[in-house]
């Protein structure tokens, strides 16, 4: 398996700790044996663990692997404010003038609103320091009788030195984060950003590699928010370097969770991520799935990544197929209660751990004794399929994943 993060400077360390509380809450709920190996750090490009899963009548082992970009996102994090600001600036325009801003709007109305609101807190916090360095500059002249050249340099001080300490606010906003996220993605969906070429060209070679070995049953490549462009491109490239990657041993599938790709994919210059789609959209050999949920405002929900590209495959389409998951099946009533207005918590359960036994359930989807497909098919009908001590009910199997 190999796991594409979403924008977020935890880096593999954190994802790593996440998956651990994931996998206990699991075991409980579903009266499993787990263990979790510790993480290896083969390269700045990957990380990696195993997982061992076992209920009374079936075992696995999964080769967890981690795509490490956060080297790249807390350098974009980090850039300093005349890199930062004049980059996201360029974004935000070029999303108006070219009718983006609005398709998305049409399209996915709440996601967009919280895109807008990262705009809206940089434009405020520029206004702000524009806004104290004129009145300082205006002071400065009319009550000290500055000359005007002097009082001008004053209020511009005034003005840096604002949005310099207003910084930390706006990274407590994450604004910082939500823009420097949006300013990248558009930049490699356009096929602009080599820092990102080698992370792929990286993860395409784990998945060729996976595949020729012929050592597992299924290899997963799961891409979360701002990641599943990314994990899109690494099969795209796969698909490249071998086109019967798909043919060719175990069995391959994409999974998005909670993507914010069809949203890229609205922009008419996107032409990486359509050529990307657009392949995966017509590869029969290998499973893209879409998984979505309505709770979830920070992703596209009911969007179809192909069709926001303007992709018309007609009877050649196989990907991706759509699946819809419910917060409410997922977690009890009283945390579905203290969840559904925090929004970033409510992205992340896609790769979090459940209250209860759900037709989604992030460790056993990827680490279970069920293919990934089958969860997304029928879910709801292999959740009685296991018995409250964790026997998988239909039979008796040894898989390795």
């Amino acid at each position: 398996m190999l796991f594409v993060e979403g924008f977020d400077p935890q880096g593999a360390e954190g994802y790593y700790r996440i998956f651990q509380h994931a996998r206990k809450r699991t075991d409980d709920i579903w009266q499993c044996q787990g263990k979790t190996g510790e993480p290896q750090f083969e390269s700045e490009l990957i990380a990696r663990w195993d997982v061992e899963a076992a209920g009374p009548n079936w075992k696995v082992a999964t080769h967890y692997e981690f795509l490490r970009l956060e080297h790249i996102i807390r350098a974009e994090m980090g850039a300093p404010i005349t890199r930062h600001v004049p980059r996201t600036l360029a974004w935000i325009l070029d999303y108006l003038i070219t009718g983006t801003t609005w398709r998305m709007l049409r399209a996915a109305w709440r996601f967009t609103l919280h895109v807008l609101y990262f705009e809206v807190v940089l434009l405020l916090w520029l206004a702000l320091a524009a806004g104290l360095g004129w009145l300082v500059a205006r002071t400065a002249a009319r009550l000290f009788a500055l000359p005007a050249p002097v009082a001008l340099a004053v209020g511009i001080l005034t003005g840096i030195a604002c949005v310099v300490m207003l910084r930390p606010v706006v990274h407590r906003l994450r604004a910082v984060q939500g823009n420097s996220c949006w300013a990248l993605l558009s930049s490699f969906a356009r096929g602009r950003e080599p820092r990102l070429d080698a992370v792929v060209e990286a993860g395409a070679a784990r998945l060729v590699a996976a595949a020729r070995a012929a050592e597992t049953d299924e290899v997963v490549i799961i891409g979360h928010s701002w990641g599943a462009s990314i994990a899109a491109a690494v099969v795209a490239r796969a698909l490249e370097r071998d086109p019967d990657v798909g043919r060719r041993g175990p069995r391959i599938v994409l999974l998005t969770l909670g993507s914010i790709m069809a949203a890229a994919a609205l922009h008419p210059a996107a032409a990486r991520l359509h050529s990307a789609i657009r392949r995966l959209a017509a590869e029969p050999s290998i499973r893209w799935l879409e998984c979505q949920a309505r709770r979830d405002v920070l992703s596209c929900w009911m969007v179809d990544p192909v069709e926001a590209s303007g992709i018309d495959l007609g009877g050649g389409r196989h990907n991706p197929l759509l699946w819809q998951v419910r917060l409410r099946d997922l977690v009890s009533a009283e945390r579905y209660g203290r969840l559904r207005w925090k929004f970033l918590r409510v992205h992340y359960q896609f790769i979090m751990g459940n209250d209860r036994r759900a037709p989604y359930d992030y460790v056993m989807v990827t680490c279970g004794p069920i293919p990934v497909e089958e969860w997304a098919a029928r879910g709801r009908d292999l959740v009685p399929a296991f018995a409250s001590d964790g026997a998988y009910i239909p039979g008796s199997a040894y898989f390795s994943g």
